[in-house]
C-alpha cells in the first residue's frame, strides 16, 4: 500500500460554514473567483493564516488552484483540482502536502464552494472542507503514538476554526468581484 493511498472510510474533518454574499446570485461566478484569485486578496481573506495562492493546470489541462496556508499550527500546500467548476458550484479536491512537528505527510482535502439565491440583491456561500488521511498520515500517528480519534478531534478544531474565519471574508471578497463586473458591463 501506497503512503499517499487515501484511506476513504476515515474521516478526520468535515466543516461547513455559511456567509451571506452581497451581491445578487447571477452576478457571483465562484470559479472564476477561486481560480483567478490573487495572492494578496487570499492573503487577505485570512490575515496570518493565508500564505500564498496561484493558479496552474494538471498534465491533461484541468485547472487548478495552489494555495499554501496555515490550519492550526501546521503548514498545509494544496493542489486543488477543480473537478466541478461552474458559476455557482466549485468542487475542489487535493492531496495536500502537510507539516506537523516539522514532519511532512499528505491528507486528502475536498473543498467544496457553492453559493444559493437569498433574495434579489444577496446570496448564500456554503465553504465545505473535508479532510481523509493518507496512509501516511496513519503511519506518521502510530509512529508518535496519537489516536487517530485525537487527532482528528483536533484537525476538526483547527479546521472548523479556520473556516469560520476565512468563509465570512471569501463571501464579501467574491461580492466585491461580482459587483465590480456588473459596474465595468
Amino acid at each position: 500500500m501506497s503512503n499517499d493511498q487515501v484511506i476513504h472510510n476515515l474521516l478526520m474533518t468535515a466543516s461547513e460554514v455559511t456567509a451571506t454574499v452581497d451581491a445578487p446570485i447571477e452576478t457571483v461566478d465562484i470559479a472564476d473567483w477561486v481560480l483567478n484569485l490573487p495572492d494578496a486578496e487570499y492573503q487577505r481573506c485570512a490575515p496570518g493564516e493565508h500564505i500564498a495562492a496561484g493558479r496552474t493546470t494538471t498534465d491533461d489541462g484541468r485547472p487548478m488552484s495552489i494555495n499554501v496556508e496555515n490550519v492550526g499550527g501546521s503548514l498545509v500546500i494544496q493542489h486543488y483540482v477543480a473537478e466541478v467548476h461552474e458559476p455557482h458550484h466549485c468542487h475542489m479536491v487535493s492531496l495536500s502536502d502537510a507539516q506537523t512537528a516539522g514532519v511532512w505527510t499528505k491528507a486528502h482535502v475536498t473543498w467544496d464552494l457553492r453559493v444559493e439565491p437569498i433574495d434579489d440583491k444577496t446570496c448564500r456561500f456554503i465553504n465545505t472542507v473535508t479532510v481523509r488521511p493518507t496512509q501516511g498520515f496513519l503511519d506518521l500517528l502510530a509512529q508518535g503514538g496519537v489516536s487517530f480519534d485525537d487527532a482528528a478531534a483536533q484537525q476538526q478544531a483547527a479546521t472548523h476554526a479556520h473556516n469560520q474565519r476565512e468563509t465570512p471574508l471569501y463571501a464579501a471578497s467574491m461580492g466585491r468581484r461580482a459587483l465590480t463586473k456588473l459596474a465595468a458591463n
